[in-house]
């Protein structure tokens, strides 16, 4: 056994007992001091072993790349030529990282296609990254992706996302245009006595509908990084990362808060109904925290929505805040936290809920929200359009020249919807001002 498959195996077994503790407290069943110091523990080893796993990818990618093939065949006798494929074109490459070669060999192409295609084939890559770049047609808004690498960077988002890594469901969009039924309202059952009719009932239905949008993420990578020439797995693994981190940030910035108005999709705030968003209370006691917090899971409950997939997402402000409450004994109010749990369900952070709301440009909201219920449609196709003379705005607004910084420009198109298949899976608290003054 690889040494990559033994510890996906110690990864999977760790997976397995954690899963169990986080069972019980779904069931209903308060974890003991010993069990949350067990979850803990266990979350710690999964986070340890993952690190590994992926140094081990890295180091059998890079075996992999610096092979010397042989003429050999496996009786000791020299194959014909032609008989095999020789040189780099053994091992396909990983689609998040064969997009981000298709970057970096476009970039030293200045965008010519063909000569890309030549590097690739010059400098060991994959034969997949070859025949991409030999075969796709530009578009509008760049250079196509090929479907297969594009669906591996769709996924490779699922770590950055915060609404893609709590549960949200993707979906292909065919044609730009897909429509889910959903039931909107619920048969009733009732008892009969003998020789009664059964009364009839019906089910209400409604539909979501999602239809592609364009976003586009603008990401700057230094030229002395898209420099390297041949196949480097640790720049590669750089630049897809900064890739999917920038996507990964542009999807919760609007499939969070996106007001829907066209051409933006509509986020969890604006598809939450009235009823479901609720006002921080004046009090900062932790019996008017607590009863803030059971009134979001409430609004879920009555609504009948299934729990076992539900969440919190917050900024990093509102959960340290949590963090440091304490008791009047000066216990930890929600120790759970510490486990990844609040009140009995994942958490998650993000800096794509604001802090600087409301009349004092100090509030910020909470969301409690079933996230299987939660659906992105995409098209699983992306567009790169690249740049080493363009400006764009940093996080602070000020306008960078790429010129100026040696830096190109990478412009990635995707088109995508987003939308809960049910509004009541949603509540969000607002007016949040805990931790304003940490």
């Amino acid at each position: 056994m690889s040494k990559v498959l033994q510890l996906r195996s110690e990864r999977a077994q760790l997976n397995t007992e954690l899963q169990a503790l986080a069972k019980l407290e779904a069931d209903g069943t308060s974890l003991n001091a010993e069990q949350l110091a067990k979850f803990g523990e266990l979350e710690a080893q999964i986070n340890t072993l993952s690190d590994k796993i992926s140094r081990a990818e890295s180091a059998e990618r890079a075996a992999a790349s610096s092979a010397v093939p042989v003429n050999e065949g496996a009786q000791g006798i020299t194959s014909p030529p032609g008989s095999r494929v020789e040189g780099p074109y053994n091992q396909p490459t990983k689609p998040d990282v064969a997009m981000a070669q298709m970057v970096r060999l476009l970039v030293q192409a200045q965008g010519n296609q063909q000569q890309a295609a030549e590097l690739a084939k010059a400098n060991g890559f994959g034969a997949d990254v070859h025949m991409a770049l030999s075969t796709v047609t530009p578009g509008a808004g760049g250079t196509l992706v090929p479907e297969n690498f594009s669906s591996g960077v769709i996924e490779s988002l699922r770590p950055k996302s915060v609404v893609r890594r709590m549960g949200a469901v993707s979906l292909p969009l065919n044609n730009g245009n897909m429509t889910l039924p959903r039931i909107n309202g619920n048969t009733s059952v009732s008892y009969i006595g003998t020789e009664q009719d059964i009364p009839l009932t019906e089910m209400t239905f409604a539909d979501l509908k999602l239809s592609a949008k364009k976003a586009a993420a603008i990401v700057p990578i230094s030229n002395d990084l898209l420099a390297f020439s041949g196949v480097n797995p640790r720049v590669d693994a750089l630049v897809s990362s900064d890739l999917a981190t920038s996507m990964g940030l542009s999807e919760d910035l609007h499939f969070i808060r996106g007001p829907g108005v066209d051409p933006l999709p509509k986020g969890l705030r604006y598809w939450a109904p009235a009823g479901h968003i609720v006002a921080q209370p004046a009090g900062v006691t932790l019996a008017d925290v607590d009863t803030f917090l059971g009134g979001l899971m409430l609004r879920l409950e009555v609504a009948n929505v299934d729990l076992a997939a539900c969440g919190w997402i917050m900024h990093p402000r509102t959960i340290r805040w949590l963090q440091s409450l304490r008791d009047g004994n000066g216990n930890k109010a929600y120790p759970e936290i510490d486990a990844g749990l609040l009140k009995g369900y994942k958490w998650a952070l993000t800096t794509q809920i604001p802090t600087n709301l409301g009349a004092g440009g100090n509030e910020s909201e909470i969301y409690f929200v079933n996230f299987a219920d939660c659906y992105i449609g995409e098209v699983e196709q992306l567009a790169i359009a690249i740049s080493t003379e363009a400006s764009y705005k940093d996080g602070e607004g000020n306008v960078v020249s790429a010129f100026q910084r040696d830096q190109t420009l990478i412009r990635v198109v995707s088109k995508h919807d987003f939308g809960p298949r049910h509004v009541e899976s949603i509540a969000i608290g607002t007016g949040v001002t805990w931790g304003a003054g940490m």
